[in-house]
């Protein structure tokens, strides 16, 4: 399993890439929309996209929310699963995220295994 962990915090990447790595996954980072957009390019040209991308709300560049409109605008890129994991817990903000594409949102701060229970729910680890 490939994850894409999208966050302007280097300090979160780590911390995700850690928890998902655990769980078997294989961990590509990116600090922006933008350069997750790239790493998805780069991913679909080599027959390798993202099982999963954990994607923060409020980045530089290109916000975690234009990013997943992004994703979702390329049909070849549907089987995609898109987590948010941020800050933002306004209800009105959860909404626009699943509307534009996001299947799962998780609020920061959060306990690790939220991370893994949230994975479950996609089908993408087994239930422990």
């Amino acid at each position: 399993m490939r994850a894409l962990v999208v966050d302007d915090s280097r300090t979160m990447r780590v911390l995700l890439g850690r928890l998902l790595h655990q769980m078997g996954f294989s961990v590509e980072q990116a600090a922006d929309g933008q350069e997750a957009l790239e790493a998805v390019e780069s991913a679909a040209a080599a027959g390798a996209l993202p099982d999963v991308c954990l994607v923060d709300w409020n980045m530089p560049v290109m916000t975690g929310l234009e990013f997943v409109v992004a994703v979702r605008a390329k049909p070849a890129w549907r089987d995609i699963n898109l987590m948010m994991v941020t800050t933002e817990s306004e209800h009105g903000q959860i909404v626009r995220a699943l509307a534009a594409g996001a299947h799962e949102y998780l609020i920061k701060p959060f306990p690790p295994e939220a991370i893994e229970e949230k994975l479950q729910l996609l089908g993408l680890v087994p239930a422990s």
